[in-house]
């Protein structure tokens, strides 16, 4: 049998426990759409990725490369999934106005 629990809170979500919430996120930069120019017409991409290759091999170490995308994903208890819908950011909701009666 699977045990589930809260990520946040770590309250027990085994079957016949508490509603269980599935929560996925994923992130990943988000480029600008490149413009073509006549210089990237002209130029051989082809013997330039070959010459980084060649450059990789030759130095015998990995590039430094970000992550391209992370995907998370958690369990979570009703009261929590709740309080991630009011706040997904982890900010503090925006306060509204309290206006007196005229």
């Amino acid at each position: 049998m699977l045990h589930y629990s809260c990520d946040q809170c770590g309250k027990d979500l085994s079957a016949g426990g508490a509603d269980r919430f599935v929560l996925k996120m994923e992130g990943y930069a988000a480029g600008a759409p490149a413009e073509l120019t006549d210089d990237d017409l002209d130029t051989d991409h082809i013997e330039e990725m070959a010459q980084l290759l060649e450059e990789l091999e030759e130095s015998g170490t990995e590039p430094d490369l970000p992550p391209v995308c992370k995907k998370l994903r958690f369990d979570l208890c009703s009261a929590c999934f709740r309080k991630f819908l009011l706040a997904p950011l982890g900010r503090e909701p925006v306060s509204k106005f309290d206006f007196s009666p005229n």
